[in-house]
């Protein structure tokens, strides 16, 4: 491992296939736009060869400019093509080494490894990628730093194995579960839209939206059938797409992490240090929680600007409520994970409500002033919105443990938030004028995640409440962040 080595030669594959992906909607627009004739066709053809042999070339040099080697108890890197750079991360600050199969890599037998460290480059990628490695080089590399972390070392090469427990493993009828009551078909309509936008230049929308409204009114319902097969459609691909991501999905404690494990067509693991988790939380959308299913996210310090997963990492994708602590508590021992939850008084129940109309009351009275009868429908709107702030007040809730603040709220799925008193970074209290008449204050705490924070918040909790949460964490001085 101390001679440099270059990555596998899948990566020169990789590499011109994300920069092709980059330039695609770029050329395919230019070819459209370009407006030269044949001629100017032709030539722009030409362009688009030579641009492309560019990147098979610049692909090439990268790969082979790229080198790494383990010494001295770093992983040392060195790339560029025109400009030599130099990267050294000391292996004691390697927090995790993230393990992912993309289909090339599993034909060629390797494996991209992800390394993430203490803080971070500060950018949006991670402090190193390493595409292609033999699986036997990532063991090694995951080896020496598991070794460098421990205190006393007589040989780098003397690592011993770590018992390994199973925390966790989705059985196939959790597998369908967790695909049919995911938020998928979100997703999948996003990306539809998301496609369909960088073709703004190139598809006449305003001439195409003009002939399909004329033709709209006369075929509402064939407009209806189209829209609910679309959602249909949309549905099966997030169905499939959320069964292949999660297949095969177990959870792994060694003696410093827990490892995670899953995928089909790519399979990825995951490493979370146990001294960087800062707090547990569970969410439950209305199915899941319908039915006593939640999944468990683990919120660590690690991740970076734009690798949201480094720092929010899901744990057990689906787990009936009632087991979790059953399940997690003998391997998070410093974690209570407890069920109930004190409730935020009933005069706040007025508020939420309140809070649920804001928008769309202004919405219903223009709907009705506008469309006259039509406009009644949107009561069923205003009594949907109004059902949703009252399900907002009963999920409301907190509790305090010896070392340890919970918090359950509801956004759009109801959370619940476990922190260590030492975690949280900052506890904020607020008070409006009008919380201030009912005796009601807000209250919102924050832990430390990659390069942003996390946390809860519960709103219109009894001001004495909040008193007694703010008594408890500032006790033995600790009153840095704290707002009032």
């Amino acid at each position: 491992m101390f001679e440099p080595k270059r990555l596998h030669p899948i990566v020169i594959v990789l590499t011109i296939g994300k920069r092709l992906k980059d330039a695609f909607f770029s050329l395919i627009a230019l070819f459209f736009i370009w407006n030269e004739g044949d001629g100017g066709k032709l030539l722009l053809l030409g362009i688009s060869a030579i641009a492309f042999i560019i990147i098979i070339l610049i692909s090439i040099l990268s790969w082979l400019r790229y080198t790494y080697r383990l010494e001295q108890n770093e992983l040392r890197i060195e790339y560029g093509v025109i400009v030599r750079k130099k990267r050294y991360i000391p292996l004691e600050r390697i927090q995790s080494l993230d393990l992912s199969e993309g289909i090339l890599q599993r034909l060629c037998g390797m494996v991209k490894v992800k390394v993430e460290t203490a803080g971070g480059s500060g950018t949006d990628e991670a402090e190193a990628v390493l595409a292609a490695i033999s699986k036997e080089e990532a063991r090694s590399i995951q080896e020496y730093v598991a070794a460098a972390k421990k205190p006393v070392v007589e040989e780098m090469e003397s690592v011993q194995e770590v018992t390994s427990q199973i925390v966790y493993r989705m059985t196939p009828s959790q597998l369908v579960l967790l695909s049919l009551t995911s938020g998928g078909v979100g997703v999948v309509i996003s990306a539809v839209l998301a496609f369909f936008s960088q073709l703004d230049d190139l598809i006449p929308y305003e001439r195409i939206f003009r002939g399909v409204g004329q033709w709209a009114v006369s075929n509402l319902i064939i407009i209806v059938l189209l829209v609910f097969v679309g959602f249909v459609v949309a549905w099966v691909i997030a169905l499939i797409g959320t069964m292949l991501k999660y297949a095969n999905f177990n959870v792994i404690k060694t003696e410093h992490d827990l490892v995670i494990s899953q995928g089909l067509l790519e399979k990825r693991q995951i490493t979370i240090p146990l001294t960087r988790i800062q707090a547990i939380k569970i969410n439950e959308n209305i199915v899941r929680q319908w039915l006593g299913y939640g999944s468990v996210f683990v919120e660590s310090a690690g991740g970076s600007a734009s690798n949201q997963e480094g720092s929010k990492v899901l744990l057990l994708p689906l787990i009936k409520l009632n087991t979790i602590e059953d399940v997690l508590g003998p391997y998070l021992t410093d974690y209570h994970l407890s069920s109930s939850f004190n409730p935020v008084p009933k005069r706040a129940l007025p508020r939420y409500v309140f809070r649920s109309w804001i928008i769309i009351i202004p919405a219903s009275a223009v709907a009705f002033y506008f469309l006259k009868m039509w406009g009644l429908l949107s009561l069923i709107v205003l009594a949907w919105f109004t059902f949703w702030g009252i399900l907002k007040y009963k999920d409301a809730g907190w509790k305090l443990e010896e070392q340890q603040l919970n918090l359950r709220f509801r956004t759009i799925v109801r959370s619940t938030v476990f922190i260590k008193k030492n975690k949280i970074q900052s506890l904020e209290i607020k008070e409006s004028y009008f919380q201030k008449r009912k005796a009601l204050g807000s209250l919102e705490a924050f832990v430390k995640v990659g390069f942003g924070s996390a946390g809860g918040r519960v709103i219109d909790m009894d001001q004495n409440d909040v008193k007694m949460v703010y008594s408890w964490f500032s006790r033995g001085g600790k009153k840095k962040g704290l707002n009032q």
